[in-house]
């Protein structure tokens, strides 16, 4: 009999988007998990903020397209959107740590009618009663209506995400007007798959001074304050645009 190669059975029609800032070390982290999986994407886009030599020749090893872009996460989000080929889109931190699974469950979603959605936020690292608090409260905040921020992992089909004129060129807050858009049509689900984010600000910031400080930004911004201005706000220039190409404020 002969053999059947089930290679393509195994690569799903993703493109995964990270935006980055100088973070070669996470951003070679999460690459390494990924190739770890038994189902593949379709495409990785890196799309860094500023030219990084680190980055660029570790996505030319692991045959990953690789953009620069100014450093804006959300006009990088939507540069890598906009060059990808897949169908779906997916966005990813490089701060994440998403479960082997995550494919299949987005898959999955797609397949029973859904047009995006995100994942359960969950952090990374050992155990501690503080995260698994604020991870109750951020998803059930989310559950009763509040924004699903980047760090939970956005999908979204290719043609939807066109048709919602995609990430607008803000540094914060990004997320906001497509998440609305997306529910709006009524096909935006919530997985029950965790996506584990780093928790590295909470624990350099502190645990309740970084989660008082996201709901006064994000009140702030809902209040119509510009995410510009916010950006400004967040901290000295260098951790701001780090800590924005790979999370920004968390609720």
């Amino acid at each position: 009999m002969p053999r059947t190669d089930n290679r393509q059975d195994r690569i799903a029609d993703v493109a995964i988007v990270i935006p980055v800032l100088g973070d070669a070390a996470r951003l070679r982290t999460l690459l390494d998990l990924i190739a770890a999986w038994e189902r593949q994407p379709r495409e990785i886009i890196v799309v860094a903020a500023n030219a990084d030599t680190r980055s660029s020749a570790l996505c030319e090893q692991r045959g990953c397209l690789y953009l620069t872009s100014e450093p804006c996460r959300g006009r990088q989000q939507d540069q890598g959107a906009r060059a990808a080929q897949a169908d779906i889109l997916w966005f990813l931190h490089a701060d994440a740590a998403p479960c082997p699974s995550s494919l299949d469950a987005i898959a999955r979603a797609i397949t029973e009618g859904a047009e995006g959605g995100h994942f359960r936020f969950a952090f990374s690292g050992m155990p501690m009663r503080r995260k698994k608090a604020i991870a109750w409260l951020t998803n059930l905040r989310v559950q009763l209506g509040g924004i699903a921020y980047g760090d939970q992992g956005i999908f979204v089909r290719r043609a939807i995400y066109l048709q919602c004129e995609g990430f607008p060129h803000q540094p914060l807050f990004e997320e906001v007007e497509l998440v609305r858009k997306l529910r709006s049509r009524g096909r935006f689900q919530t997985l029950a798959t965790p996506l584990r984010v780093s928790p590295r600000r909470w624990e350099r910031n502190g645990w309740v001074r970084q989660c008082l400080n996201n709901r006064r930004l994000a009140l702030a911004y809902a209040c119509g304050q510009t995410a510009h201005r916010l950006a400004n706000q967040y901290g000295p220039p260098a951790p701001v645009q780090a800590d924005m190409a790979d999370g920004g404020p968390r609720p």
